[in-house]
């Protein structure tokens, strides 16, 4: 089969020496192959579209290797696709005890479970336990585009409350694209996006009610928003907490204290570009500072009067529900989902090595997106 292959790690992300196309790829085996990502009970699909997302361009990096690597090279990168089930896994029940919901020559988009790779070929085993049918009216693209960043978007949206005033740093990424308008969905009365495109994000799908081009603009320094500051500030890009520390000193808050009913929501840590070579180390940048930060801001009296309440959204389940119900909304038009104008990127190896590019880059408009078959 035809499959992306890279052959070592490139810690500069210069994908010109490592990262090809090849025919000869050898198809998985659902009975003989164990996934590269380490998951159990597979299932093969023909691969229709693939989506990438920063982790694919952090494993190939290297810069977390001794825990997303590859068991070896070359490997196929990606991590959340659409495609068609080809053989159904070993296990015939999910682990609830239930009947799968598909069946061989259903359309189904699956994300991926442990390490992102495995998927940018014409053929991949992905995990049944994250994975369902994809509605009529999501194309192959889209259903890729949102089995991971679309749910993100719709768990974070849950934290919002009836009349909430949103404030979303990198709007106009993967995750926040869509999250502009989930939010919407969860009663968010005035929505601010924060990005390089403030154009698009007031514009649909995103119809963010005001944006802001923060290389032109200070948004911690809108007079407007420190009048009325936000009940809630989701930051997808990172480095946004130590700026409302430094803030809280020197001016008046663009958000809400805790005592305020103001809240802090985050999905990566200070520095989204990090190293991590052991558990040890992932737990310093993940979890101490963000049990630091959610234990001050709740019941320090100071912080509790000056800081939001500080919330990390961890992770995604390892059931599909979340799944289902992100497909479910797009096709009934309430969620769109939104694909960087660039491509989808042919499965070449000009193609994809453009893709990575792009999604290195972290200014993608939403989604990046392979197209491997038509159908």
């Amino acid at each position: 089969m035809r499959a992306a292959q890279c052959k070592d790690y490139t810690p500069t992300n210069t994908y010109e020496s490592v990262l090809t196309v090849q025919d000869s790829v050898p198809v998985p085996n659902v009975d003989t192959d164990a996934p590269p990502s380490g998951f159990r009970n597979p299932m093969l699909v023909r691969v229709l579209s693939v989506a990438l997302a920063p982790g694919d361009v952090r494993a190939m990096s290297g810069a977390t290797r001794e825990l997303q690597g590859p068991p070896s090279f070359p490997y196929t990168p990606g991590g959340d696709v659409c495609g068609v089930v080809v053989t159904m896994p070993g296990e015939s029940k999910n682990k609830k005890g239930e009947e799968w919901t598909f069946d061989v020559g259903d359309r189904i988009a699956a994300r991926f479970v442990n390490k992102p790779m495995g998927m940018l070929g014409e053929y991949a085993l992905v995990s049944p336990d994250v994975c369902d049918k994809v509605p009529e009216g999501v194309s192959n693209d889209e259903a890729a585009a949102l089995v991971s960043s679309g749910t993100v978007a719709v768990i974070v949206s849950e934290y919002i409350r009836q009349g909430d005033r949103v404030l979303i740093f990198g709007a106009g990424g993967g995750v926040g694209s869509h999250l502009c308008q989930a939010v919407r969905l969860n009663g968010a009365s005035y929505v601010v996006g924060v990005g390089k495109d403030p154009q698009r994000l007031t514009t649909k799908p995103l119809s963010c009610d005001e944006a802001i081009d923060y290389t032109h603009d200070d948004p911690y320094n809108v007079k407007d928003w420190q009048d009325k500051p936000f009940d809630v500030i989701i930051d997808l890009v990172g480095g946004v907490w130590p700026n409302l520390l430094n803030q809280r000193a020197e001016q008046k808050s663009i958000v809400k204290s805790s005592n305020q009913g103001g809240r802090y929501l985050t999905t990566t840590p200070d520095k989204a570009i990090f190293e991590g070579h052991s558990i040890w180390a992932l737990l310093k940048i993940f979890l101490f500072p963000a049990l630091w930060r959610a234990a001050y801001t709740r019941v320090g009296v100071f912080s509790r009067s000056s800081l939001p309440k500080y919330s990390y959204v961890m992770g995604l389940p390892g059931s599909s529900e979340i799944v289902t119900r992100t497909l479910s909304l797009a096709a009934e038009g309430k969620i769109v989902p939104c694909i960087d104008d660039s491509g989808p990127f042919p499965l070449t190896t000009d193609g994809v090595r453009d893709a990575f590019r792009l999604q290195a880059s972290r200014h993608a408009k939403g989604k990046v997106v392979v197209k491997v078959s038509e159908k």
